[in-house]
C-alpha cells in the first residue's frame, strides 16, 4: 500500500516586487509578480513496503494496473551504496472546466455533476500516478467564480474552485501554471486559482513564482514559463528561476515551457534552441505544453526535452480531432546525495478518454494497436532529436 503525506510549509521569500515588461510579453504582460513572492515545499511519501506472509514485498504498478511483487531485502550492508530513485509522472494539458461558449451538455462541468466529482476524471490513471513521487501537469485555465471573462482572448476557461480537488484525488501534487489561459479572468482568476490549489496542498509556479518539492528527502524545484508570451523574454525568466532554486540548495530542476505552435507535432526552431538553453542553464528536464498535440522528445548533453505532451484532462474541447497523449515517466537516481547520469525513462501511451465517440475528460492508458500507434508517432515526431522509443515504451539514446 501506498501511503502519502503531503505538507505545505514556506521555505523561502525570494520573488521581487514590481513587474516586468519583456520583449513579447503579449498575454502575460499583465503577469502577478507579488510584492512578497514565496517558494513552496511539500512532499510525497511512499513507504512502497506491504508485508504479505512476514516477506516484505515492494508493490509496483504496471501501465494498465496490474500489480506486481517484487520481494526487496529486510537489510542492506553497511557498506553498500546509499541509492535514492526517484520516479516522476508529467502529463499535458488539463482544463478543469469549460471555456465559457460552451452549453452545460456533454460537458467537463456536466461530468463532474453527474459522473461521480472530483474522484471521476483522473480515475484510470490514478494508480500510475499514485505509484510515483512526483506528479506535473499543466494547468489550461482557472478555478474561478468570477464571471469577469478577459476580453480579446478565443476561449476564457475556467471550473470552479472546488474541482482543485479532482488533482488531489487522482494524485497529482504540482502544477504549471504559466499559459496563456492563466489571464482568462484577469488577476482575480489567477489569485482564486491560487487560493484553491493552496487549499489542496497542490503546488504551482509561473513566471517569477517557482517551487519546491520535496520526497525521499531530495528536492525538486521547477520552473514555469510562457514563451508563447514572452518571446526571448523567456531566458531571462528561465535563468533567474534556475539561480533561485540553486540557491535553495535543490537537488533536481525541471523547466516547464509553454510553447510551440498549436495543433504542429513539430517543434519550432527557437523552440529547439530555448529546451537546449533551459539545460545549459541547469535544468535536469523540459517538460513542454502549448501544441494540444504530441512532439517529440529530444536528448541533449544526456537530459531530456519533452517537446509537447498534447492534452490530458482537457475540458475545454468536447471532440478533439486527436485523442492520443501520454504520460512521461523518468526515474532520476541518487548515489550518495549524487545525481546519476543514467537515463531511465519511458512513457504510457494513453487517451484523453476511455470512450473513443468523444471526449469524456477521463484519460485512460492504451492497450495493444493503440498504444503502439502512439509510439510510433513518437518515434516519427522524434526522428533526428537523438532518442528511440522502444515498443514498451522505453526512451533510450540513439
Amino acid at each position: 500500500m501506498y501511503k502519502k503525506q503531503l505538507r505545505l510549509g514556506l521555505i523561502i521569500g525570494c520573488i521581487l516586487g514590481g513587474s516586468i515588461c519583456l520583449s513579447g510579453c503579449g498575454d502575460d504582460a499583465e503577469a502577478i509578480i507579488p510584492q512578497s513572492g514565496y517558494v513552496y515545499s511539500n512532499s510525497k511519501e511512499s513507504s512502497g513496503i506491504e508485508t504479505i506472509k512476514g516477506q516484505p514485498i515492494k508493490i509496483q504498478k504496471d501501465s494498465v494496473g496490474e500489480t506486481m511483487t517484487t520481494p526487496v531485502p529486510t537489510a542492506e550492508p553497511e557498506s553498500q551504496e546509499n541509492v535514492v530513485k526517484i520516479l516522476v509522472s508529467a502529463a499535458g494539458d488539463c482544463s478543469l472546466g469549460n471555456h465559457i461558449e460552451q452549453d452545460y451538455n456533454s460537458s467537463f462541468n456536466q461530468a463532474y455533476d453527474t459522473e461521480g466529482g472530483a474522484e471521476y476524471f483522473l480515475r484510470n490513471v490514478k494508480d500510475i500516478f499514485s505509484a510515483d513521487d512526483m506528479t506535473i501537469v499543466n494547468l489550461e485555465g482557472v478555478l474561478t467564480t468570477s464571471n469577469s471573462a478577459a476580453a480579446g482572448r478565443t476561449y476564457n476557461i475556467k471550473g470552479d474552485p472546488s474541482y482543485a480537488k479532482i488533482l488531489t484525488e487522482g494524485s497529482v501534487e504540482a502544477v504549471s501554471m504559466a499559459n496563456n489561459h492563466r489571464l482568462d479572468f484577469g488577476t482575480e482568476g489567477t489569485k482564486d486559482t491560487e487560493a484553491a490549489l493552496n487549499a489542496e496542498n497542490i503546488l504551482y509556479a509561473y513566471d517569477k513564482n517557482v517551487a519546491i518539492y520535496e520526497t525521499q528527502g531530495i528536492q525538486i524545484g521547477y520552473v514555469s514559463v510562457n514563451e508563447v508570451a514572452w518571446g526571448q523574454g523567456t531566458e531571462d525568466l528561465v535563468a533567474e528561476g534556475i539561480d533561485k532554486l540553486k540557491a535553495a540548495g535543490v537537488d533536481l530542476i525541471f523547466v516547464a515551457c509553454h510553447w510551440g505552435v498549436e495543433r504542429d507535432n513539430y517543434p519550432e526552431s527557437y523552440q529547439l534552441q530555448l529546451g537546449k538553453k533551459c539545460i545549459d542553464m541547469g535544468a535536469d528536464l523540459v517538460i513542454g505544453h502549448h501544441p494540444h498535440v504530441l512532439q517529440g522528445i529530444e536528448e541533449y548533453k544526456g537530459k531530456l526535452i519533452i517537446h509537447s505532451l498534447g492534452n490530458f484532462c482537457f475540458g475545454a474541447n468536447r471532440s478533439p480531432s486527436d485523442m492520443d497523449t501520454m504520460i512521461f515517466q523518468q526515474t532520476f537516481t541518487f548515489i550518495d546525495g549524487e545525481l546519476s547520469g543514467d537515463l531511465d525513462a519511458k512513457v504510457i501511451p494513453c487517451s484523453i478518454s476511455s470512450v473513443t465517440n468523444r471526449n469524456n475528460f477521463q484519460p485512460t492508458p492504451l492497450a495493444f494497436e493503440g498504444a503502439q500507434r502512439v509510439i510510433n508517432r513518437l518515434n516519427t515526431y522524434s526522428e533526428g532529436l537523438g532518442v528511440v522509443i522502444s515498443e514498451e515504451g522505453i526512451v533510450q539514446m540513439k
